[in-house]
């Protein structure tokens, strides 16, 4: 599932492959991923503009031309790839944008649960991705003691909460909440000042090692690199890994080393 590492290295893509270049073509091979724009109004308004610097917000991508602004998020199982035009197609590309002789940025997606947008002002953009609380790249521990202060609800449905804090999803909420020892079903505002700060440096930790990897790596001694086994254990305690559900989100975390404290 692309979270904020895996967005923030679409950016990456996108400037590198991108930025400074005229899109020369825009191919559509499924029309289901356009939200609010049809495919003749997406080839119209981006043909012939010039890529400018891309922004990440939150777990969204924003493809700035000197005209109108694409906006991409990535649901589930989208990819953003920069290949050479006669690199053969996916068959899960579903949007293309030409950039000359030898890139073209591919948007991929399996399942097909976002896609693209076309925004033509900032007030556009702001409409289309909606509320969002700080970036997780970026909180301070003010704001995030504001962001846990008095809520009755869960920590980890705080963490995910897109309108509270920006680009967290379910591998990193779960990572971030193993490495700073705290259960991820513990009501956000009961955090003691200790926890608050093991959960701020365990945010920062895991952020900036996923940023740098373009993903949340599964590390044998993070929790990523075990959730998935047939016997999930955890790395730290050695103790077995449970699986439950958090705000309607499938959790893994250790009962060993996320025990309530006393």
């Amino acid at each position: 599932m692309p979270e904020l590492p895996d967005v923030e290295g679409f950016r990456r893509i996108l400037d590198e492959c991108g930025r400074g270049r005229r899109i020369a073509r825009v191919g559509i091979a499924d029309a289901s991923v356009l939200h609010d724009v049809t495919a003749p109004r997406l080839r119209r308004a981006l043909k012939g503009r010039r890529l400018a610097e891309p922004e990440r917000r939150g777990k969204w991508l924003v493809a700035r031309t000197e005209g109108p602004t694409a906006l991409m998020h990535f649901g589930m199982t989208g990819r953003l790839v920069c290949q050479h035009p006669d690199d053969p197609p996916d068959r899960h590309d579903r949007v293309t944008f030409g950039l000359g002789d030898r890139h073209e940025l591919r948007y991929r997606d399996q399942r097909k649960l976002k896609g693209i947008w076309l925004a033509a002002t900032d007030d556009d953009i702001g409409r289309v991705i909606g509320e969002q609380g700080p970036d997780a790249l970026h909180v301070t521990r003010a704001q995030l003691d504001d962001l846990l202060t008095g809520r009755r609800a869960r920590v980890k449905s705080v963490l995910t909460d897109q309108t509270a804090l920006a680009g967290l999803g379910n591998l990193l909420a779960d990572e971030i909440l193993w490495r700073a020892r705290i259960r991820p079903a513990r009501p956000a505002g009961d955090l003691g000042a200790a926890e608050r700060r093991r959960l701020t440096e365990a945010m920062r930790q895991v952020l900036r090692t996923s940023v740098r990897a373009g993903r949340v790596p599964p590390r044998q001694d993070w929790l990523t690199g075990h959730r998935d086994a047939d016997d999930p254990r955890c790395p730290r305690s050695h103790g077995p890994l449970r699986r439950d559900r958090v705000g309607g989100r499938g959790t893994v975390w250790c009962p060993v080393c996320q025990r309530d404290p006393d």
